[in-house]
């Protein structure tokens, strides 16, 4: 497919950060082939003009950071702390998806991102009980049917409950301590080999939109043989690789008491795991130390800050990783832990909250930095062979179009700060995946989203009406024990507002 956008006032995020007030971008396939004032182009009466006046064209958003295996339990719950939370939002009684919700829900996800001009998303998808091939073929076959690109994980726990967490092997009754000692329903021969599903069947389907990735889910949360053979995985087919890492407080007290002391960051780089393909997800309770090694060894920390207030978290140290060139991307975390999939919102969010860390404004995020962190730390994160992230020739044309004849953008003050701070997604008029459009004026163009809702909310139905009571309740006073005595302990460093 062919297509130029005329008359649009440009934002490239490249290299060299370049404007134009009135440029036309030419796309031949899925690649950028030209951008610049005037362009003259050879005749072709298949290529398809868009008139881009009184709008700006900008690389497509990337989410850096995303669970689509909840995208059905937006406002689910209560802001709870996450080793709470994680009692509802998987629990381990909970029925298996049949392939089809899995597909349903994936795309749902994937059509409140396209809306919003996100064009690649990096998902670490968890199944319960465990993954198999038709529940991994049914998120694959989503993400491809939506226009989206995408790098997909299998999000799986490889341990015991035991094993991930402190002090509950004190506390639980005989009959709850056997059932947090039992291991998980599939070993790591079982997920390796459906990585080895995931890797033949999707790595590179789609023309490259679609890539396989590997994730540990946690370091805690897999045994050191588990993520070293992820770790070859990753390494032999340039995958990136997902771990969550010092989300909590009470995953600094773990190091503490489970792994000798050592912070969970030492203790990667301690194993050899601490590499460049790691993307380190949260990272709140990093210190001095652990942000060393993290630059040192060149891996990425993707951000979620809507997430981490919802869940109580903390607020990452933004301004430090920064300074020490650790390169950040941003992400909205699962819907049940942010309530939409809108990353506008993390802008917006990333912009105010890091200005409560520290008096010395200078510190403070500005609005080019965090754009920074949304297209070129997305696309260092997703580490795709086709070059993404920049409107610049050669690059893939994940682009979209954005009126500036709307009321976030009236007046236009300043350009990037309105994006950041003004701009709710509400003016996105194209969405734009490997030069494919794939929404345009507020209507997805690859698939009935009206059919897609109706289908949502039938299998909604069925789900709640089959639901049984669950086991979160027995298991609730302990995990508030544990989450208290750990939030008591000193760490010597503060991310809540409440340790001030």
């Amino acid at each position: 497919m062919s297509l130029v956008i005329r008359d649009a006032r440009v934002l490239t995020l490249d290299a060299e950060d370049r404007q134009y007030e009135r440029a036309d971008l030419w796309v031949e396939g899925s690649r950028i082939a030209a951008i610049g004032p005037d362009l003259d182009l050879p005749r072709d009466p298949d290529r398809r003009e868009i008139d881009g006046n009184g709008k700006l064209l900008m690389p497509g958003l990337i989410n850096g950071h995303f669970h689509s295996s909840v995208n059905h339990l937006k406002g689910a719950l209560d802001s709870l702390p996450l080793e709470v939370f994680m009692l509802y939002e998987s629990p381990g009684d909970g029925p298996p998806s049949s392939p089809r919700a899995t597909y349903v829900r994936t795309l749902l996800g994937a059509a409140e991102m396209l809306k919003a001009g996100v064009t690649a998303v990096l998902d670490d998808a968890f199944f319960a009980p465990h993954p198999d091939t038709a529940s991994i073929d049914a998120v694959l076959q989503a993400y491809a049917d939506s226009g989206m690109r995408a790098s997909v994980a299998l999000d799986q726990p490889e341990v015991p409950e035991a094993d991930k967490l402190p002090f509950l092997e004190d506390m639980l009754p005989p009959h709850l301590l056997a059932e947090a000692r039992r291991p998980p329903s599939m070993d790591a021969a079982g997920l390796l080999a459906c990585y080895d599903h995931l890797i033949a069947r999707w790595h590179g389907a789609e023309g490259g939109r679609l890539l396989a990735a590997v994730s540990c889910s946690a370091p805690q949360r897999v045994t050191p043989e588990y993520f070293r053979a992820l770790d070859a995985l990753a390494r032999e087919h340039g995958l990136a690789f997902y771990a969550h890492v010092l989300e909590t407080k009470l995953q600094r007290v773990l190091g503490e008491e489970k792994f000798g002391g050592r912070s969970l960051v030492r203790y990667l780089a301690d194993e050899g795991l601490l590499s460049d393909r790691l993307n380190i997800i949260h990272g709140v309770w990093l210190d001095d130390d652990d942000i060393a090694l993290i630059r040192e060894a060149g891996a990425v920390v993707a951000h979620n800050p809507i997430s981490n207030l919802r869940l109580g978290s903390g607020v990452m140290p933004f301004a430090k990783l920064r300074d020490a060139g650790v390169p950040i991307c941003l992400g909205t975390d699962e819907a049940i832990a942010d309530d939409s999939v809108n990353l506008w919102g993390v802008l917006k969010t990333c912009g105010l909250i890091h200005n409560i860390s520290t008096p010395d404004y200078r510190d403070w995020p500005t609005a080019a930095q965090i754009l920074h962190c949304l297209v070129q730390g997305g696309a260092r994160a997703l580490r795709s062979p086709q070059p993404v992230g920049a409107l610049e020739p050669g690059h893939q044309a994940d682009l979209v179009l954005i009126d500036l004849d709307s009321l976030p953008f009236t007046p236009l003050n300043d350009l990037k700060r309105q994006l950041v701070y003004c701009e709710s997604g509400a003016s996105v008029r194209m969405t734009i995946v490997a030069g494919q459009v794939v929404v345009e004026d507020g209507r997805i163009l690859t698939f009935d989203e009206a059919a897609l809702r109706a289908e949502a909310r039938g299998i909604a139905a069925q789900a709640q009406a089959e639901a049984g009571p669950g086991s979160a309740s027995e298991w609730l006073p302990y995990y508030r024990q544990m989450y208290l005595q750990a939030m008591g302990r000193d760490v010597g460093m503060r991310r809540r507002v409440s340790d001030a």
